[in-house]
């Protein structure tokens, strides 16, 4: 019984109920919980009850008004759109760069607002907003007793600031062949901090870039843990990091999940700034270095990340406990392996910074890095119009497959005679009711299906006269060519 019909039938008894004795009471309170299925002491209740009580919405005071919300907006835009988790935790350092920038100016109660709003009303109040907005083949071959001499680690628990992650990510465009340019991309265990390096996929070019990068690192480099691509694994590399007391250590082959740090910022740094169009010209590379001069400001003093602090395996699942979303430039400070000296040079060039500023200069450089593609592109179709934002889809061009239809088995000639004689004693039977019949006599498997079925039962009907129409002699074409006559 529907919470409507018990609402009716408690209406309809109530006046009854008020009127009846004590015995005739007891009896329809009886049939009343047999219907219902209420409880008795509550069924009393509801039949003594004069009217039905008013609901009243509550009428809470809107606490975040439209300004607010398009506030946020301006917030989150400046942030890159990041996820309200990690927005609570960028807002006050974000916003207090804006405000000094002259791209805010907030009164009191809007700059309380924006601090003390959770993670989840902001994922509301920004809904309308989100919903508007292979394989690579190796050119170069790692020496197997050199390989050999270079230790694998998987465990990276409890290591200090300087140990980092790297690895390479193509702009070949879908196309290995030929030269392209390629990201190198540096990933500070501990603090997250990361650094990005345009190069072809040299070794030469691989140790010169990690000797810049060593430089522009906050901490000193202690460690370096690769892959075993060839860039990687060779003697120019294994010396370098000999000369300057670096720990060289690699992956498994063919486990990716060991170098998470960095396969991390590779998909949500590079390929959401980059993209995944093919880029090989020298102006290509001339902007991919300005855009990774501009994008490592950004992305380090004033995007946040969590870090995993404990894994628990609880049966089928694992359950993650991460910590406070930080920047890597909160989390070098207070990381007690880089210096006071680095420390204040960090804090006087975070307090020169303006995201807004710098976000423009992102979109500014990724626009004519895009233009740059699509002027240079070999393939037909490979270049993809530059959106309005840092993230790019992946292979919007791509067409997807059409799937082909599956056909049901072709019928012998001894159930197309059944399928005639069955549609001679009733021409006007339909073919899911035919394959019932036929399903009582036969197995499934040596039917047709009901759709190949009903195409056969419209053979029948066109050779016999029963369809004389234009479309039915076309259709009769198109069988005769494609499937079996009936007869």
């Amino acid at each position: 019984m529907s919470k409507k019909t018990r609402r009716e039938l408690t209406q309809s008894l109530r006046p009854v109920y008020a009127e009846a004795s004590w015995q005739q009471r007891s009896e329809i309170l009886d049939n009343f919980v047999t219907a219902t299925g209420y409880d008795r002491k509550y069924a009393v209740v509801l039949l003594n009850r004069r009217e039905e009580p008013i609901l009243r919405k509550r009428n809470r005071p809107c606490q975040y008004d439209e300004d607010f919300q398009q506030l946020l907006y301006v917030v989150w835009l400046a942030s890159n759109r990041l996820c309200s988790k990690r927005l609570a935790a960028a807002i006050p350092e974000l916003v207090r760069a804006m405000e000094s920038h002259g791209h805010l100016a907030l009164a009191a109660e809007q700059r309380e607002k924006l601090l003390a709003v959770s993670p989840a009303t902001m994922d509301r109040l920004l809904r309308s907003h989100r919903q508007q907005t292979n394989h690579v083949r190796k050119n170069t071959q790692a020496t197997f007793a050199l390989k050999e001499s270079i230790p694998v680690r998987t465990d990276w628990n409890l290591v200090p600031s300087g140990f980092c992650e790297a690895d390479l990510v193509a702009h070949c465009g879908g196309n290995v062949t030929g030269q392209f340019l390629w990201t190198l991309t540096v990933t500070d265990i501990a603090t997250g901090w990361t650094e990005l390096a345009c190069v072809h996929r040299d070794e030469r070019e691989v140790v010169g870039a990690l000797r810049a990068i060593r430089q522009n690192l906050p901490a000193p480099l202690r460690g370096l843990d690769t892959d075993n691509g060839g860039e990687f694994i060779n003697y120019q590399l294994k010396h370098f990091c000999d000369l300057h007391g670096v720990e060289f250590t690699r992956s498994r082959a063919y486990k990716k999940n060991d170098q998470a740090h960095v396969e991390q910022k590779n998909g949500n740094v590079v390929r959401k700034i980059v993209g995944y169009d093919r880029m090989e010209s020298p102006a290509s590379e001339a902007i991919l270095t300005e855009l990774y001069e501009v994008a490592r400001l950004y992305l380090n003093f004033f995007q946040p990340c969590f870090k995993l602090v404990s894994k628990q395996r609880l049966g089928g699942k694992t359950k993650k406990i991460y910590d406070k979303p930080q920047t890597p430039y909160q989390r070098i400070l207070d990381s007690i392996e880089v210096s006071d000296r680095v420390k204040a040079r960090l804090r006087q060039t975070f307090a020169t910074l303006d995201p807004v500023d710098l976000l423009h200069q992102m979109e500014c450089l990724q626009r004519q890095a895009w233009d740059e593609c699509k002027q240079v592109a070999t393939v037909p179709g490979d270049a993809i119009q530059p959106v309005p934002t840092l993230k790019r889809s992946r292979r919007q061009y791509d067409p997807k497959p059409v799937p082909h239809k599956k056909r049901g088995p072709k019928p012998k000639q001894w159930l197309l005679d059944e399928i005639a004689l069955e549609l001679e004693k009733d021409a006007q039977l339909g073919y899911k009711r035919l394959y019932d019949l036929l399903l009582l006599r036969h197995d499934k498997r040596s039917l047709p299906t009901p759709y190949s079925l009903d195409r056969h039962i419209r053979n029948w009907k066109i050779r016999n006269g029963y369809e004389t129409t234009k479309s039915a002699v076309e259709s009769l074409i198109l069988l005769e060519a494609k499937a079996p006559a009936m007869v």
